[in-house]
């Protein structure tokens, strides 16, 4: 069915499509294996294939998608090492944020983060998972703001798409909201100290957490993943 999408003006249509197209497969609407067709998603978007192709290309770049010549564009399996090695990157750059973060935060920010939690733990009671997981990156996003470091924020959301597919599976009982929002909280604790020590050991315990919930999912999920070295 062909539609009129309501894309923004302020931004290309190809970035649209592959943050839409991200989406669907972070919350597995589209699943692992899949096959993707050019031709229906031009159809389904109402816009030529050109936009659709470049999209394609930016989710081969974040590890969702695999491009094979003459085959086609499949959805990738998740890959337990992909993860592994994503939340190693990730926790690097996000522990140098976070110390920085510690020692520059003011108030405000104090107060914009206090804010986002609040909407973490409203989202979370009434089970709007979508929603909490978009509140769960702008509370890490905003650290980066803090330290007005944005490049660290683009690098973080490039390497964490496989992550994010194995976090949203994980909400329903591995990982609960709960369980995430009382981290975050701890994590804000150590910012409003202004200790960079408590804030750096919160949020490795928080990151940390992926690697069992990754298991736990894979073991649940068999056709869903790869077969890792």
């Amino acid at each position: 069915m062909t539609i009129a999408y309501p894309f923004a003006t302020s931004e290309p249509v190809n970035q649209q499509i592959y943050r839409l197209l991200r989406q669907e497969i972070v919350d597995c609407t589209i699943r692992p294996g899949t096959l993707l067709s050019e031709k229906e998603i031009s159809t389904r978007f109402n816009v030529s294939r050109q936009p659709v192709r470049e999209a394609f290309i930016k989710l081969s770049e974040t590890g969702l998608v695999q491009i094979l010549p003459q085959r086609g564009t499949f959805v990738m399996k998740i890959s337990a090492k992909r993860v592994s090695d994503g939340r190693f990157i990730r926790e690097a750059v996000e522990i140098a944020i976070i110390r920085r973060a510690a020692l520059a935060i003011t108030p405000e920010h104090l107060m914009q983060l206090k804010h986002n939690l609040h909407r973490q733990e409203l989202a979370a009671s009434n089970k709007r998972i979508k929603e909490f997981l978009e509140l769960d990156d702008e509370f890490h996003r905003t650290f980066t703001q803090i330290v007005d470091c944005p490049m660290a924020w683009e690098t973080i959301e490039t390497i964490k798409a496989t992550m994010d597919r194995v976090r949203f599976m994980s909400l329903a009982d591995v990982s609960p909201p709960e369980s995430l929002i009382e981290q975050h909280y701890k994590i804000y604790d150590g910012l409003e100290k202004r200790d960079p020590d408590a804030a750096e050991a919160a949020m490795k315990q928080h990151l940390g957490e992926m690697i069992s919930t990754v298991t736990t999912i894979s073991q649940r999920n068999t056709d869903w993943f790869e077969a890792d070295e």
